[in-house]
């Protein structure tokens, strides 16, 4: 049965008390149950998505509560997006430009101001050298302490949780994490011509959307931010009736296999030891 972890205020080294996320961890057989970097020595995450509002989706109540207790959190968008929306009457050539404004919103309403888009084609994603190498670049310009990604392994159970670029993403991330962004002869120009220095990520938490993680966040208080958030993506979910009844339904499933009490809402992960 799952056991819950409650994580103490703590004081950051810049001397600011913080006050860490409630958290529930499994005691599956999978790596979970002890807390591989307190929340209390995490300055700054990196979500690593596919999409525009994969991140509101997948973490956006994570988010929320890690940006509450002053956490800095920057976003890398894989691609533009541009093979979503839901109207005809839109140009298709106008959906890129839309998608990244919508995640700028939805992120500022979750506190990020750091959001990067790599440009690459919607539903065309491989794991490439370059696109390895563009995570890593921007793994060294944010040197994150604690990464959050796609997960890069396909989940038969679960067709929506294995979209093709989110698969992609994730492998390139992982790739990225390691070896490339803390090996500086890896992607050399990175170095010799940007001055972007090797950068270890400590800590890694693959979004895991089922009952089967090893980590859960208690989102329940951040849920409001997170439909804000989901909300600001119009041309994906302005057509969804049920948006909150549903992101409730999957939060209170999460909550439940977390052994949270009735009521609460979580998000879960698989987290890594990357260090």
């Amino acid at each position: 049965m799952a056991a819950m972890l409650a994580l103490r205020s703590g004081v950051d080294h810049l001397g600011s008390m913080r006050c860490t996320a409630s958290v529930a961890t499994s005691d599956g057989d999978g790596a979970g149950g002890e807390q591989i970097v307190d929340d209390a020595q995490v300055d700054r995450v990196l979500v690593v998505t596919a999409h525009p509002d994969d991140v509101d989706f997948g973490c956006g109540g994570t988010v929320a509560t890690w940006t509450a207790v002053a956490v800095e959190v920057a976003y890398c968008v894989v691609t533009n997006g541009d093979a979503g929306g839901f109207d005809p009457a839109v140009p298709r050539s106008a959906i890129a430009g839309i998608r990244q404004d919508e995640q700028r919103k939805a992120a500022a309403a979750l506190g990020v101001t750091d959001v990067e888009f790599l440009g690459y084609p919607d539903g065309r994603l491989t794991v490439s050298h370059e696109l390895r190498r563009d995570i890593t670049r921007v793994i060294r310009r944010v040197r994150p302490d604690r990464m959050v990604i796609h997960s890069p392994q396909r989940d038969l159970r679960s067709i929506y949780g294995s979209h093709p670029d989110h698969m992609a993403a994730g492998e390139a991330a992982m790739c990225a994490i390691y070896p490339d962004a803390r090996n500086p002869f890896a992607h050399p120009e990175l170095l010799v011509q940007e001055g972007l220095d090797a950068h270890t990520v400590r800590e890694v938490w693959v979004m895991s959307p089922n009952d089967r993680a090893e980590r859960y966040v208690d989102v329940t208080e951040a849920f409001d931010r997170k439909i804000t958030a989901l909300t600001a993506h119009t041309s994906q979910t302005a057509h969804m009736t049920d948006l909150d009844e549903r992101m409730r339904d999957w939060g209170a499933a999460q909550a439940a296999a977390a052994g949270l009490s009735a009521g609460r809402l979580a998000e879960g992960f698989i987290v890594l030891d990357t260090r």
